[in-house]
């Protein structure tokens, strides 16, 4: 019997992705001039107000003020109309040092490996719906907001009322072998302008300019979004539903229209439902916690499992224990899509002879202690593309003199690697390992 399912994707101006990227900003901000940077940096955001919260112990200076306004400034909050505008609004800074009793946990010391900085468990998933080895109805969700956004920034004589926020929504209709059918219904909710005035102050006139308002957005976002085919399959689109702006007019939106917070779209960043979910967020902590460096390591194996032909769906928990390195446990599901004659509990226990998930080595696997997590925190952390760029580097290095406290600093640029965990260089040993 067919069946649906749904995932949803908010663009980068959702109040909630406004602060996970402020979090991640202040982030990358701390690794750039110390590596070993411990942060858990949480943000709200409202009307014209920021409050950015949290535990940081770093050798680091960063001005705070001006990684906030950069970031909602490249966001797109540039207009005082919008009541939250990055040159206007008020930032509040609450951060204070990490709890020392959660440091002697992690901190590596002589004869002392890492350990993981909080218990918990993480997941990771992947299937062959998508090439990027994603669920189809997050993979397009995140298309539609992203192109939003591309076509505001880059093309605003394209859709020239377009607003920063903006969700997106997906329904894929799937047959018994749980293939891809068609897609039932696409959801977009756009900000906009208010760019119809009606012709007078009546109620009838305010109704037709807005009547006349939707009838171009809607025109323009199944026009020159949803048709073009990089971004959504044209094949697929068969007897499908349009909900576009259902609500009818979204002129007040972003922090102005709801308060954001760091951390409040954690289905968003991963699987859009599908798999599972350890509950714990990513942006704004460092890669001692394995809420993120360890859920990257899960998608990694899962990735690599699927592309190396174990299964055609995987789905990888880890768990670990505060201050202890080895994991709690390591399982693998297949959901009964094995290629190997091998039960799930056998898989699992190749994976851990084949990826060392201690945090140590994850951290060093992926590259995490550089300034690469700004570009996660939005359209997802996973099924994004590997690439490589150069990123300025500030190291410090602070010495004690008869003076009192130098610090000394030396920059350089760096070829950086960006979504590591999302490359296939294991497929080779994932193969070797299961004689495929």
């Amino acid at each position: 019997m067919p069946y649906l399912f749904t995932s949803e994707s908010v663009s980068e101006g959702h109040p909630d992705k406004v602060a996970d990227q402020i979090s991640d900003a202040i982030l990358d901000a701390m690794l750039t001039q110390d590596p070993s940077s411990r942060v858990a940096c949480e943000t709200l955001v409202t009307t014209g107000l920021v409050v950015v919260a949290g535990e940081i112990t770093t050798k680091a200076y960063v001005d705070v003020q001006k990684v906030v306004r950069d970031t909602i400034d490249k966001i797109g909050y540039t207009k005082a109309e919008y009541q939250f505008e990055a040159q206007s609004c008020g930032i509040v800074n609450a951060i204070h040092s990490q709890s020392p009793d959660i440091a002697r946990g992690v901190d590596e010391g002589e004869n002392k490996e890492q350990g993981a900085g909080d218990q918990g468990m993480m997941f990771g998933y992947a299937n062959r719906e998508t090439k990027e080895y994603m669920p189809m109805a997050l993979a397009l969700s995140h298309r539609i907001v992203k192109e939003l956004a591309r076509i505001r920034k880059e093309q605003p004589g394209l859709i020239g009322y377009l607003r920063p926020d903006a969700k997106s929504q997906v329904t894929i209709e799937y047959d018994d072998n749980h293939k891809p059918l068609r897609i039932d219904a696409i959801v977009v909710s756009t900000q906009h302008d208010d760019f119809v005035q009606p012709e007078s102050n009546t109620p009838q006139a305010q109704d037709a300019a807005e009547k006349k308002m939707l009838a171009q957005i809607k025109n323009d976002i199944i026009e020159k979004v949803l048709k073009n085919p990089d971004i959504i399959p044209q094949d697929l689109l068969k007897d499908t539903k349009y909900f576009i702006n259902p609500t009818g007019k979204f002129v007040i939106g972003g922090p102005h229209g709801d308060s954001g917070l760091t951390g409040r779209k954690i289905i968003v960043d991963t699987y859009g439902g599908r798999g599972a979910h350890g509950g714990g967020a990513f942006s704004g902590k460092d890669p001692s916690k394995v809420d993120r460096s360890a859920a990257y390591a899960a998608r990694h194996i899962a990735k690599n499992l699927v592309a190396a032909g174990v299964a055609d769906e995987a789905l990888v928990q880890v768990s670990y224990a505060i201050g202890v390195a080895e994991p709690v446990s390591l399982t693998v599901n297949t959901y009964g899509t094995a290629k190997v004659k091998l039960t799930d509990g056998e898989i699992a226990r190749k994976v851990m002879g084949i990826f060392d998930m201690r945090p140590k080595a994850i951290v060093e696997r992926f590259g995490l202690k550089l300034p690469i997590f700004s570009e996660t925190a939005a359209y997802g952390h996973m099924g994004r593309e590997a690439f490589t760029k150069e990123v300025k580097l500030e190291y410090v290095q602070v010495k004690e003199n008869g003076q009192g406290r130098e610090e000394i600093r030396r920059t350089e640029m760096k070829p950086v690697e960006f979504f590591t965990w999302e490359k296939l260089d294991y497929v080779d040993k994932v193969k070797g390992a299961f004689g495929l």
